[in-house]
């Protein structure tokens, strides 16, 4: 079994979960394209499991919506269509402005000081790094949903989110907007260190319609939905 792998294998969770985790890795990070199948024998073998646990890990992420299953034929990774991206990005829309709007109330004064540090450090980051790309292990996003302090929203989300990684994957990897992107997330830090949850969520708004304007744009995908029906 590969080190790597094996250490992921590892980790705390059942082995099912330990799984399913690597295999969702390996779809997110493109190690399985979208539209490509899944091959459960080379998988399991690259894995050193049998495919029991890889097979249940499949319908985990069928649920996910991560994976489309076609009988006869088997697991593919799924690609989206572009009504299909923007109705994932309404859905994180949803989230997130409620996230923040829960933040308001629920939030301590010192969680809320640390997320507007945590966005101030990722400046920091990227101005010591210098190659105009947001850091890819400061998730802006899930800090947000944290603050709402509420397990069963923080799951959709993740869910939700999980899913637009995957059609972003579709594009080429390239730069995106990166210090826009900084300047609204420290606007929506701003709004719930003052704990207004209407400006919270209208800048949580302004930030998702860019981001989505953005990840069209980069899918090659016209940004009205409708006009392909």
């Amino acid at each position: 079994m590969d080190d790597e792998i094996g250490s992921t294998l590892s980790r705390d969770g059942t082995f099912s979960q330990r799984t399913e985790a690597v295999l969702r890795e390996r779809i997110l990070d493109g190690s399985i394209a979208p539209g490509e199948r899944v091959n459960e024998v080379a998988l399991a073998g690259a894995l050193g499991i049998s495919r029991g646990p890889l097979r249940e890990a499949i319908q985990h992420l069928a649920g996910e919506g991560l994976l489309t299953i076609i009988s006869h034929r088997g697991a593919f990774v799924r690609t989206f269509e572009p009504r299909e991206i923007h109705e994932l990005y309404d859905l994180r829309t949803a989230y997130e402005m409620h996230a923040a709007r829960l933040a308001c109330v629920r939030a301590s004064e010192e969680q809320l000081a640390d997320f507007v540090d945590f966005v101030a450090a990722t400046g920091d980051i990227m101005s010591a790094e210098g190659d105009g790309r947001y850091p890819v292990e400061r998730d802006f996003h899930s800090q947000l949903i944290a603050l709402a302090d509420n397990v069963a929203l923080a799951r959709a989300a993740a869910e939700t989110q999980a899913q637009i990684s995957l059609a972003r994957s579709m594009s080429a990897k390239v730069a995106v907007r990166a210090k826009a992107a900084l300047d609204e997330h420290a606007d929506i830090a701003d709004a719930l260190a003052q704990r207004s949850a209407d400006d919270a969520a209208r800048c949580v708004q302004i930030h998702l319609d860019e981001a989505r304007t953005s990840a069209m744009a980069a899918l090659g995908f016209d940004d009205n939905p409708r006009k392909t029906e």
